[in-house]
């Protein structure tokens, strides 16, 4: 599904040849103004809408400028996705992200650039609790309480090879309190968990680097005399002038900070590339992923950046590996992820840092292909490392409250 007219009209044929179901979709107010797509039918409706079992609803209920951020299906309550891949246009790729691949188009047949995401896939009680949230949510946004879905069956896609089997996983939310919706602040605690906790590695994949307390946890991880290596992948360019000025210039501003904190050469900054017409080609990274060591990964909506802790509306899933096959399957998915970046085989990856010891070291011997990780341009590190005074407008910790 390449853009949301042809998912519209895929939905639209599964409601008419199945008179049981229904299609429920949710979709943060502010899309009308910030999302890619053409806000026309969010606001008037489309043709693949006008069904009397597909209801598409928009969320107001937030905080002002709070984003309800989850990006979340649920099927039955058997099967379930969660993670950044947003269900609009300029979204899709393949794993290639070939600057030329013909099949990469907006709606008006023009071409996007490459772009990086992930989402993880669950069945059984996961995939149930999940289910419940998308039903919290689905309340909070419209005042319509549903029922949970009590169907038998497996719809594990035949084709679809699990990574893990008969494992544990979690769920981390954020929430505004805003009006009577009390406030949830799990992705925050688990993200300062998952950093503190780490020993070997943190390896890293989010679209924006601004949170205050990532900035805190990793610059006294970088100071100590031992801890781990950590690896950041964050894209590089921003597309709107107000991006740039906030996101962008505290991204730069942490990054200086962090370099500035690493003492004994532990911190790696990259954005990917692929090999383009003229020259480098930079890889839209939208992925939100952190995996410590190989024992907890996590992938979901939120980024590290300051409102995915405390303001926007999010929901991640994470596994805490118990036992050596789950590790091998945590430092096997973290390995894919970097192959795909660098061009490389997972097995060589894994071999090379095996052989070095170092996550870093690994990736050093790999990143050597036109397809690859750059460094982040040098930058002058005396210069500023504090946000900037206009963070608290775009990218608060709580809710802005108007007195």
């Amino acid at each position: 599904m390449r853009d949301c007219r042809s998912l519209g009209r895929f939905l639209h044929g599964l409601v008419e040849r199945r008179p049981e179901l229904h299609v429920r979709i949710l979709v943060w107010s502010g899309a009308v103004v910030h999302a890619p797509g053409d806000p026309v039918p969010l606001l008037f409706g489309a043709d693949w809408q006008a069904h009397p079992r597909i209801a598409v609803k928009l969320d107001q209920h937030h905080p002002l400028y709070a984003a309800h951020h989850q990006k979340i299906v649920v099927i039955d309550d058997r099967l379930a996705f969660a993670g950044g891949i947003d269900l609009t246009v300029e979204r899709w790729d393949t794993c290639g992200h070939s600057e030329t691949d013909q099949h990469r188009l907006r709606p008006d047949g023009t071409p996007y650039r490459p772009v990086h995401d992930i989402q993880m896939v669950v069945d059984g009680d996961a995939a149930a609790s999940i289910g419940d949230v998308a039903r919290e949510r689905w309340l909070v946004g419209t005042g319509e309480a549903l029922q949970p879905v009590g169907h038998a069956g497996n719809p594990w896609p035949p084709d679809l090879v699990p990574d893990f089997r008969d494992v544990d996983v979690g769920i981390a939310r954020t929430v505004p309190g805003w009006g009577r919706t009390r406030a949830v602040h799990e992705v925050a605690r688990l993200t300062e968990d998952m950093l503190s906790a780490a020993r070997h590695s943190i390896y890293i994949e989010s679209q924006y680097l601004t949170a205050s307390n990532v900035r805190r946890l990793m610059t006294r991880s970088l100071a100590a005399r031992r801890g781990p290596e950590i690896v950041v992948l964050v894209k590089k360019s921003s597309p709107g002038l107000l991006e740039r000025f906030v996101m962008g210039a505290n991204r730069d501003r942490l990054m200086r900070h962090l370099r500035r904190a690493d003492l004994h050469d532990r911190l790696r900054l990259y954005y990917g590339v692929v090999d383009g017409r003229d020259g480098a080609c930079e890889v839209l990274l939208h992925s939100k992923v952190l995996i410590v060591d190989d024992r907890i990964m996590r992938i979901g909506s939120s980024n590290l950046n300051n409102r995915s802790m405390g303001l926007d509306t999010e929901c991640d899933l994470v596994i805490e590996a118990c036992g050596d096959k789950q590790r091998r399957g945590i430092a096997g998915i973290r390995n894919r992820l970097l192959g795909e970046h660098l061009d490389a085989a997972p097995d060589v990856l894994a071999a090379a840092i095996a052989r070095t010891g170092s996550l870093i070291r690994g990736i050093d011997a790999c990143n050597t292909r036109p397809r690859g990780l750059r460094p982040f341009p040098e930058m002058d590190l005396e210069g500023p490392t504090r946000p900037i005074s206009a963070s608290g407008l775009m990218d608060p910790l709580r809710p802005l409250r108007l007195l």
